[in-house]
């Protein structure tokens, strides 16, 4: 392909160049990979409202001690 040669042409109709730039906008938008989150780890703020080390009670008569302050 050479320098002149154009990425894509207008079929029909004639956009106006906000039109034009939104398309192209879209095109590489769509051209780029997705960027892959890094998982976030809880803050401290966050961990500081969890007892630490304590589950889930399991277990014989776990639905009533669930409910009971540890």
């Amino acid at each position: 392909m050479s320098a002149e040669e154009p990425l894509f042409r207008v079929v029909r109709g004639v956009p106006t160049a906000e039109e034009l730039a939104a398309l192209v906008g879209a095109v590489v938008a769509r051209s780029r990979p997705a960027a892959v989150a890094a998982p976030v780890a809880a803050s401290t703020w966050a961990r500081s409202g969890r007892p630490a080390g304590t589950g889930p009670a399991t277990g014989a008569g776990a639905w009533r001690t669930s409910g009971l302050p540890r």
